[in-house]
Order: C-alpha cells, then sequence, then structure tokens
C-alpha cells in the first residue's frame, strides 16, 4: 500500500536527519480558537526543528478539506482557518526557539492533481539541501 505523501516526505526527513520526528506533536502553548492544541507534523525536540509539509490544501481551494459552505467555531471557513493557523505556527514556534521549516509539494515533481510523483533519490537530495543546515548538527 502506498503511503500518504505527508508520511513519505516525512520519513525521507527523518533519514537525512538521523532523528526520529514525533509526528501530529502538540504542544501546550500553540492553540487552536477552541483552547485546543494544534499539531505539527513533524517535530525533532533535539534539534528545535518542526517541519511541515503543505500539500495543495495549502495552496488552492480543495472541496474535500475546505467544505466552503460549513463555517468553523471561529466563524470562518476551513480554508481561512487553515491559513490563520499556519500563521499562527509561524508566529509562535520561534517564541519559543523552535525554527519551523516549510516543505510544499510544489517543490517536488508532482502531477496535475499535486500528487507526489516519488523518485527517492531526487527527494532525498531536495530534503538534503533544505534541510542542510541541521545536517551537521544532527549526526
Amino acid at each position: 500500500m502506498k503511503t500518504k505523501d505527508e508520511s513519505y516526505v516525512l520519513d525521507l526527513c527523518d533519514l537525512v536527519l538521523t532523528h526520529e520526528s514525533s509526528r501530529q506533536h502538540r504542544f501546550a502553548f500553540l492553540l487552536g480558537d477552541t483552547g485546543r492544541r494544534l499539531p505539527v507534523d513533524a517535530y525533532y525536540s533535539t534539534l528545535n526543528l518542526v517541519i511541515e509539509f503543505y500539500e495543495r490544501q495549502h495552496y488552492e481551494e480543495v472541496r474535500f478539506f475546505d467544505k466552503p459552505e460549513k463555517l468553523t467555531c471561529s466563524g470562518v471557513t476551513r480554508r481561512e482557518q487553515r491559513k490563520l493557523y499556519d500563521q499562527r505556527r509561524r508566529d509562535i514556534l520561534p517564541l519559543h526557539g523552535i525554527e519551523l521549516i516549510v516543505l510544499s509539494v510544489q517543490q517536488f515533481r508532482h502531477d496535475t492533481r499535486k500528487r507526489l510523483i516519488r523518485n527517492h533519490i531526487e527527494d532525498e537530495k531536495l530534503i538534503r539541501r533544505e534541510l542542510a543546515q541541521y545536517l551537521a548538527v544532527s549526526n
């Protein structure tokens, strides 16, 4: 069975950094509008690093994810809430000494539906370039 693109990319990050990330990690200081802890895709505690993988719903309207006819508890669409929460991560994590790196599906080869066309060697090279500043620290 093929894994989700997010898992594939984060598995490569774990490989490159030689650390296993905490997936869907939640910090007590990173809260949504209802007071619930917001997840991050991958957290590397020894590196003070969070990696987020942005799939197409972070860049374009995707009806399955956005459900524009429904509002969230904050009174905005899910698309708008996603933008707010993405920005909240960018604002709050550095205040706690945690760097945020965003990897995007747009950086990788992908098909017209924005699903990755996986090439382990090329994808690992891309991730090594993006995470270069952490390679000396992690090894």
